[in-house]
């Protein structure tokens, strides 16, 4: 369903920190994820962790059900998108879909999501 909460993101420095933190806090299972980064297997809302991205805050990915579609109208309604996310790589496309960041028309960051096709 479009619009539903997918996935979230933490940008920090160095992933082997928050792995330990994160496991630690919550008991969150972090493992290896796509290019260097974990993937959290939590009890309602998956998310992955991403490293050499000092002081950023998390991104919330929002799902839609077409992402070149969720794209025009979001710079449509005035939003920006930041177009180096929109394909991503191949095998991470097929096996965690398409995702892309965005900020509205006031300048708040968030992220779309296109889950992978079944087959």
């Amino acid at each position: 369903m479009a619009g539903e909460l997918a996935f979230f993101e933490l940008g920090v420095a160095d992933v082997d920190k928050a792995r330990a933190f994160y496991q630690a806090l919550f008991g969150w299972s972090l493992e290896p994820g796509p290019g260097g980064g974990l993937v959290i297997s939590t009890p309602n809302v998956p998310g992955g962790v991403h490293g050499d991205d000092p002081g950023a805050s998390p991104y919330v990915f929002f799902q839609v059900d077409d992402m070149d579609a969720a794209v025009s109208l979001v710079r449509e309604l005035g939003g920006e998108v930041d177009d180096s996310d929109v394909e991503g790589e191949q095998d991470s496309v097929a096996r965690f879909g398409r995702f892309t960041l965005c900020s509205d028309n006031q300048g708040s960051r968030f992220g779309l999501h296109q889950p992978p096709r079944p087959g």
